[in-house]
């Protein structure tokens, strides 16, 4: 089941789910869900470095893609079919016996802003600052600032804690990011 707005206070206060900094339960908890805020920190294609993608090249995510810091007070601007990675500011760690999904906030969605592409689940003991798919599939450019709240995360609880949490795992590739980490496909090649 899904967890309600009393459901994540008692799982918070409990540290099944730690949000680090603490939210302001105020502004940024739903009746389901609780938002996140957007980090200055993005990654933007290079489209003119590379001639294509070659998901076995281990090198092709940092050659494809380069860092971009906005300022304080300064928009992102989302343009007509941008596609980018964005981080939180916020750190989340969810128990062994949870999931979370991340979710694009209504107003966003409104205006052509999606927040991922295909990954909205976080397995049970995900640990680290979500990283989101932002795209822009409206016809004109949108500002985003950081800080805004930029995304929505429910939980839900398994049947039984999970034997394999994500930060157990020694193919996690993006345990404890603290930026918004390209692809790493390519490992899975290796193996």
């Amino acid at each position: 089941m899904i967890f309600s707005d009393k459901d994540i206070l008692d799982a918070i206060a409990s540290k099944r789910i730690v949000i680090t900094p603490e939210p302001n339960y105020e502004t940024q908890l739903g009746s389901c869900s609780i938002d996140l805020t957007l980090s200055p920190e993005f990654k933007v294609f290079n489209r003119s470095k590379i001639a294509y993608v070659d998901l076995k090249n281990p090198n092709i995510s940092e050659d494809l893609m380069k860092n971009i810091i906005v300022g304080p007070n300064e928009p992102f601007i989302m343009q007509p079919g941008d596609y980018v990675l964005a981080i939180t500011n916020e750190h989340l760690e969810i128990a062994d016996d949870l999931i979370g999904r991340i979710e694009g906030r209504s107003s966003l969605g409104r205006l052509g802003i999606i927040v991922h592409g295909t990954a909205s689940v976080f397995d049970p003991g995900w640990r680290g600052r979500p990283v989101m798919e932002l795209g822009n599939l409206g016809n004109v450019p949108v500002a985003l600032y950081p800080g805004m709240r930029i995304c929505a995360f429910t939980f839900e609880e398994l049947k039984s804690p999970t034997t394999k949490p994500y930060h157990k795992k020694t193919n996690g590739k993006y345990v404890n990011q603290s930026a918004p980490l390209t692809s790493k496909l390519a490992d899975e090649f290796k193996q």
